[in-house]
């Protein structure tokens, strides 16, 4: 079920997404067999904490391994993943399932690898969704800054 919060930033764009069986989308590989795409199209959003004290909510494509160094480049401080429970106090979702709508407590970094696509699928804020989408369109919903942090 696609949490409250997500479908009404998905009724405001005119977005509707992708509904499968719970559990059925939990990786990037995953995902993109389910939905019939790319594993680089799937916009896997995955928490860092900085040491800084900062959180950074990375959406990049699903095919890739984010970079620390370009990390600490982008935000200026040495990152690490977030833990489980830091992942849901600051964005609202599990891992498997972080929707970048709507996230306030985290910088959003969008990595400039999506752009490739005509179409992205970020979660819907649970492990059973995907929404089509833009890169245009998911740089307006979240406000993120594009970057470049993937190992390339």
């Amino acid at each position: 079920m696609i949490p409250d919060r997500v479908s009404t930033i998905l009724d405001q764009h005119g977005l509707t997404a992708l509904e499968f069986e719970p559990g059925s989308t939990p990786t990037s590989e995953r995902a993109a067999e389910r939905i019939g795409v790319a594993v680089g199209q799937i916009a896997k959003s995955m928490l860092f904490k900085g040491k800084n004290g900062n959180y950074y909510l990375a959406v990049c494509p699903g095919d890739l391994r984010v970079c620390s160094k370009k990390m600490k480049t982008e935000t200026g401080t040495k990152v690490r993943m977030a833990r489980v429970e830091e992942t849901e106090a600051v964005t609202g979702f599990r891992p498997g399932g972080v929707c970048p709508f709507g996230v306030e407590g985290a910088e959003i970094l969008l990595d400039q690898g999506l752009a490739e696509y005509p179409l992205v699928y970020p979660a819907a804020g649970n492990d059973a969704s995907g929404v089509p989408l833009t890169f245009e369109q998911l740089k307006q919903i979240t406000g993120g800054r594009v970057v470049d942090v993937m190992e390339r």
